[in-house]
């Protein structure tokens, strides 16, 4: 047997077409990816397994007693078949074949027990594993020493991979930890003592090889801190570094543009405001760079709080660049912050304060006259706040001193497109990031330390509660009091959105889809749905409604008659979209229809109901943010989710979203639902998740990844080299690939 270490290629125990396979469908390279690859289950050899839950096509492990077996010749062909009927303690039974009985007839005789491993079939109505793999509990072949290891310990079962069945993956994992001469130990013998943590080696053993007294959670709560810690000290390195990055301090001047802003405020700022503005006044001020997450509810007002921020950069000497996902909420924050500065928004204007600056909207699909005019305000400094989408990330904008970058809905960005506009800076520029919901990907690089955060819990008075219900689609009774409550609601006055997947054709009555759904780059109606989610099969192919397909609808429905609809998506034309917003906001337009352009930061406080079509193809923060549009004012509101038949995870997401309206335990339950994405590099969400034991949105391993930052940031403030660390920085380089390091060396 070889000796290998914990870096040693799988292809030292594989063959290389195995080892590829391992590499390719679950990530696993080396001896010490092997030894992370825990297993789904445990079985005890000595309590069969319940036949009666199996399903035709599911790979399984079973443990199950040889009943009977018999061998008749082949038909076409010399040898004999043999047929053995395993069963379990409830009379369910189990066929299993051999085509050829040579090597198994004289060893799966009545009575004996064992484990079977295969793919579940039928022939006829009965259930089988053909040829399948297995081991039996007292086999004299397998030696005393087997039969004495079945009697004693758990059987760990993997999930699969092409030839390697849970059998195999056991043999190669035990053969594994046989060979390694010595474990590596990444954690400190401080720490682990202090933390009262089991040797890595014991672990090991505890979630590969439990015996039957043994808890194999322990060994796994091990690992879970191994993962937490050296995650852990990746970000405590990546923060020392930055650091040593020197930013800007902005104080801002006594009796400026903030003071006179504050002074103006029709309303008096909430407690939570006060003190996250007193938290992003002292950050600006100091010369380390603000990275800091402003989380909140919908409507509780992050928008002033980063308002408030941007004109104390402004004060400072600097300029604020506010980057929205949309160019409809690029406009309406442009129209809004213009609207609440007033004069202070007229800077070198007639009729302007005297400590007023400009506020410039810069979008991709502006004219050239209108384009060079922000671009120029911009760079010369004469715009104090630059307002727009991605165009605002392009080379050739500049900035005269660019103090803080506001990121809104900040999960609608890449990582890539974030950097791209802080690079902008003279000297780095203060973040502060906005969401009303944080995704699985912020959710984790928050509890991992990346941002500071700061929450805003409590709602501005005056906000009306929120009422949601899912609406069965295939039941007409439904779907036509979904229309009259609609009706009601624009009889008294208020009005209305309806939210399509997608956009459709502008005389397309029937919008029949079963790919992607036809939106632009601004209408992500699938961005925040995990195809995962949908089972095996992907999306579930039915048509989704467009939002011509829903016009039709409504103009021919009789409970809407006389009532003013109006469209809006990404693809109309800015000028068609803003002017349809303004229309909506006055109150020309009763209903309007549109796909999810209109997710964040439109204001419509006369909205009192929202209907949300085809609502199983959006996700939780999603739904959760769309229905954030309505209970603006002082109007309850009200949200329907309609849908039809859409499976068991997509009704589990609508049923969370009915049940709350708390946008802290509906992230943490997409969280569970949808993973967290990659905490140390560009992927925001799915599968591609660089944990592999740890699953955010739970609290224990919450607590163990809060325990392990303490521990990794105390480490290496004292040593951010690792220089007395070898294991340690050995384990850090091994967690990095080439795109992770890079990432991280951008900041």
């Amino acid at each position: 047997m070889p000796v290998l270490t914990e870096d040693s290629p799988l292809t030292k125990l594989l063959t290389k077409p195995d080892a590829a396979q391992l590499a390719k469908t679950k990530g696993l390279q080396s001896v010490g990816d092997l030894f992370e690859f825990v297993p789904r289950r445990y079985v005890r050899p000595g309590q069969l397994t319940d036949l009666s839950s199996l399903h035709v096509g599911e790979d399984v492990l079973v443990v199950a007693e040889v009943r009977k077996a018999t061998t008749r010749p082949m038909r076409n062909r010399r040898g004999k078949m043999l047929t053995v009927v395993i069963g379990d303690d409830h009379g369910n039974e189990l066929d299993v074949t051999f085509f050829s009985a040579y090597g198994h007839e004289k060893k799966l005789l009545p009575g004996v027990r064992g484990l079977f491993v295969g793919q579940i079939g039928s022939y006829g109505r009965r259930l089988q594993l053909t040829h399948p793999e297995y081991e039996l509990f007292d086999d004299d072949e397998e030696g005393e020493a087997t039969v004495e290891w079945y009697r004693t310990h758990r059987v760990p079962v993997y999930s699969t991979t092409g030839k390697l069945n849970s059998l195999k993956l056991r043999r190669l994992v035990h053969q594994a930890l046989d060979s390694v001469d010595r474990v590596r130990e990444p954690v400190p013998e401080g720490v682990r003592a202090a933390r009262g943590l089991l040797d890595r080696a014991v672990a090991l053993e505890l979630v590969h090889r439990p015996s039957l007294d043994d808890k194999p959670s322990l060994g796994l709560d091990r690992l879970k801190y191994d993962e937490a810690f050296v995650l852990q000290t990746i970000l405590a390195q990546r923060r020392k570094v930055a650091e040593a990055d020197l930013a800007t301090p902005r104080l801002p001047r006594p009796g400026g543009l903030l003071a006179a802003f504050d002074a103006r405020l029709p309303f008096e700022l909430t407690a939570g405001q006060q003190e996250i503005g007193e938290v992003l006044a002292s950050e600006l001020a100091s010369e380390r760079p603000m990275h800091r997450l402003l989380q909140g509810e919908v409507g509780s007002g992050k928008t002033i709080v980063a308002l408030r921020a941007m004109l104390a950069a402004i004060d400072a000497g600097g300029q604020a660049a506010l980057l929205a996902p949309t160019e409809v909420l690029a406009a309406q924050h442009h129209r809004s912050i213009t609207t609440m500065l007033g004069e202070l928004a007229l800077g070198g204007m007639l009729g302007g304060a005297e400590h007023g600056t400009t506020v410039a909207l810069l979008t991709g699909s502006q004219g050239a006259a209108t384009r060079r005019k922000a671009l120029l305000a911009a760079a010369s400094g004469e715009a104090g706040i630059v307002v727009g989408t991605h165009a605002l990330i392009q080379k050739h904008v500049q900035f005269a001193d660019l103090a803080l970058v506001v990121v809104d809905e900040q999960h609608r960005f890449g990582v890539e497109q974030r950097d791209a506009l802080r690079e902008k800076g003279l000297r780095p520029p203060h973040v502060l990031v906005m969401t009303a919901t944080p995704i699985p990907r912020t959710v984790a690089m928050t509890v991992f330390g990346d941002m500071e955060t700061s929450t805003l819990r409590e709602l501005p008075k005056g906000r009306a509660p929120i009422t949601t219900h899912v609406v069965d689609a295939d039941k007409p009774g439904w779907v036509d009091r979904t229309w009259q409550r609609v009706a009601e609601e624009v009889a008294k006055g208020h009005q209305a959105y309806v939210v399509c997947p997608r956009i459709g054709d502008v005389d397309d009555e029937t919008a029949p889809t079963t790919g992607a759904a036809d939106t632009s780059d601004e209408d992500a109606g699938w961005d925040d749905w995990d195809a995962d989610d949908a089972g095996e099969g992907g999306a579930p192919e039915r048509e989704l409604t467009g939002v011509y397909a829903m016009l039709s609808t409504l103009q021919a429905t009789a409970a809407l008659e006389g009532v003013r609809l109006g469209v809006l998506h990404g693809r109309l034309d800015p000028d068609a979209k803003d002017a349809t917003m303004r229309a909506f906001a006055a109150g020309d337009i009763d209903v309007l229809v549109a796909t999810t352009v209109i997710e964040v930061g439109v204001d419509v406080p006369n909205a009192s109901v929202m209907v949300v079509v085809d609502a199983d193809r959006f996700g939780i923060s999603q739904l959760h943010q769309l229905r954030g549009r309505v209970g603006r004012g002082a109007v309850p509101g009200l949200c329907l989710l309609m849908t039809r038949d859409p499976g068991e995870p997509a009704v589990e997401r609508l049923t969370q979203v009915a049940a709350t309206t708390d946008g802290f335990e509906l992230a943490r339950a997409d969280l569970l639902l949808r993973r967290e994405g990659d905490v140390l590099g560009a992927r925001q969400s799915g599968r591609a998740s660089s944990v592999r034991h740890l699953r955010l949105g739970r609290v224990e391993d919450e607590q163990i990844i809060a325990d392990a930052r303490e521990d990794a940031f105390a480490l290496v403030a004292d040593d951010p080299d690792l220089r007395a660390h070898p294991a340690l920085a050995a384990a850090v380089a091994m967690r990095l690939d080439d795109e992770q390091a890079a990432w991280l060396e951008r900041g």
